[in-house]
């Protein structure tokens, strides 16, 4: 699967725990609040200040590697 805009911060973490130190390096720490299962990423990286376009590609290319890696069996 891959993470768009428009899916909300809690959904993107329910896909792959693995996703945390990506959203930890681009400035989002507060995952666990009430606001990531009502805010896109497209309105978190808006109120934070932060690249959307680089929080989305480091997501997909994160997740399509474990994607991978899982088919794989690796």
């Amino acid at each position: 699967m891959k993470a768009t805009k428009d899916m909300f911060v809690a959904d993107v973490l329910n896909m792959d725990r693995g996703t945390i130190p990506i959203f930890f390096r681009h400035g989002l720490h507060c995952l666990g609040c009430s606001m990531s299962h009502g805010e896109t990423l497209e309105e978190a990286c808006a109120v934070h200040n932060l690249d959307l376009a680089q929080l989305l590609d480091d997501l997909n290319v994160y997740l399509t590697e474990a994607s991978a890696e899982a088919e794989t069996g690796s």
